[in-house]
């Protein structure tokens, strides 16, 4: 029996979750016509980036189909939404052009309330990441993700090795992945 992918449209999204959660790829495919465009706006606004953009948004659908089983969400694009934002905040907080996009979300004329409490809680976040850092790593990581030197200058800067700087780095990633996982689950 084929099934119409029309039919599926008109669905609401807590019919299309029911059917996603059994497998559906016609339901997964509306949900990602619905709401990819829109997530990928959302995410544009604030990264100004296609490639991050694209990616953020693929991420967020092949988690959504991998999860699919176990996922218990009464509203869908507000849930959708919300991901979208967690994973920018990511993508942001490990990128070198983190002041770049802070600084034209903060100065945009667009900028809504909710934007401007979502990038204070950005710096926020960011800061109390940083504070957490033993002190050699945070001078790392702030030279590399604030000042955005090479690791070769902030060997020179601190007078250590390159390989000290990277490893450095390395565990701070980690350490970046570990606490975006307990901030944001």
């Amino acid at each position: 029996m084929e099934v119409d992918m029309a039919a599926f449209e008109n669905w609401d999204d807590h019919r299309l979750m029911t059917e996603l959660k059994t497998n559906s790829e016609l339901a997964f495919n509306v949900i990602y016509f619905r709401y990819s465009i829109i997530l990928y706006r959302y995410a544009f606004n604030i990264l100004r980036d296609e490639d991050e953009c694209t990616d953020v948004v693929q991420e967020i659908f092949v988690w959504l189909w991998e999860n699919r089983e176990n996922l218990h969400i009464s509203n869908l694009k507000s849930y959708l939404m919300a991901a979208v934002r967690y994973r920018m905040i990511r993508v942001i907080a490990t990128s070198k052009r983190k002041e770049e996009i802070l600084a034209r979300s903060i100065s945009g004329t667009a900028l809504h309330a909710d934007d401007f409490l979502e990038v204070k809680e950005l710096k926020n976040f960011i800061t109390d990441f940083t504070a957490s850092l033993p002190l050699r790593a945070r001078a790392t990581f702030q030279l590399s993700r604030e000042q955005y030197l090479s690791n070769r200058e902030i060997a020179l800067e601190l007078g250590v090795s390159e390989k000290t700087v990277e490893a450095q780095m390395t565990i701070s990633l980690k350490k970046l992945r570990l606490y975006l996982n307990r901030m944001f689950g």
